[in-house]
């Protein structure tokens, strides 16, 4: 995303996370822009039952909580640390300084906020009709291919726990247990010392 060079001459901050920190809560104004310099960041929110639903991570490089601070609205999520993390923190004021005398900037974070909105779009699909494997499978996919860059053809190793499967996908983390044991016996995954690979 953004360069450390180019964030530190518009006066950009460090911020340290412990695990489970929050950086900002729902309803909250934003006054930022955050970028992850090490560790991994999650919005999420819950349901009046209490069941976590997640809306993103975020890893090293990643942007995260930028349109409502385009679109001066509160944050519809928490922002939460999932485990000891460093983020860059920029005063909106400042960014929008940023974008506007670094055009080609400006054009990379449009593209990455289009390749968010596209996820969005193809996940809801995904959850109000697809089957737990096939949701599953989507989202893997998303990681691997847009979030990582692994080529198809290469194995990925699956960072998120089964818990965060089962939040980014609205299913319960039984049903991603039993999907991805399914998926392995049909050789569409492989499982290796309990962790998945594409």
């Amino acid at each position: 995303m953004i360069s450390e060079a180019l964030l530190k001459k518009y006066g950009a901050e460090q911020v340290q996370l412990k695990k489970r920190e929050v950086l900002f809560g729902i309803d909250t104004a934003p006054r930022y822009y955050f970028q992850v310099t090490t560790g991994k960041i999650k919005m999420n929110n819950f349901n009046e039952d209490g069941k976590e639903f997640i809306q993103g991570i975020f890893s090293e490089g990643s942007s995260f909580g930028e349109p409502p601070l385009f679109a001066e609205l509160a944050y519809p999520a928490y922002a939460e640390a999932v485990e000891d993390s460093t983020v860059w923190k920029l005063e909106k004021k400042s960014f929008f300084q940023l974008l506007k005398e670094n055009p080609d900037t400006h054009l990379a974070l449009t593209k990455v906020l289009a390749g968010r909105l596209h996820y969005k779009a193809t996940m809801v699909a995904e959850i109000s009709s697809e089957s737990p494997e096939h949701r599953l499978l989507k989202l893997i996919d998303y990681f691997k291919i847009h979030i990582h860059k692994i080529p198809e053809e290469e194995p990925y190793l699956v960072e998120l726990s089964r818990q965060q499967m089962a939040d980014l996908t609205g299913l319960r983390v039984e049903t991603v247990i039993r999907a991805i044991k399914s998926l392995e016996k049909k050789s569409i995954l492989q499982l290796k010392s309990h962790k998945i690979v594409r």
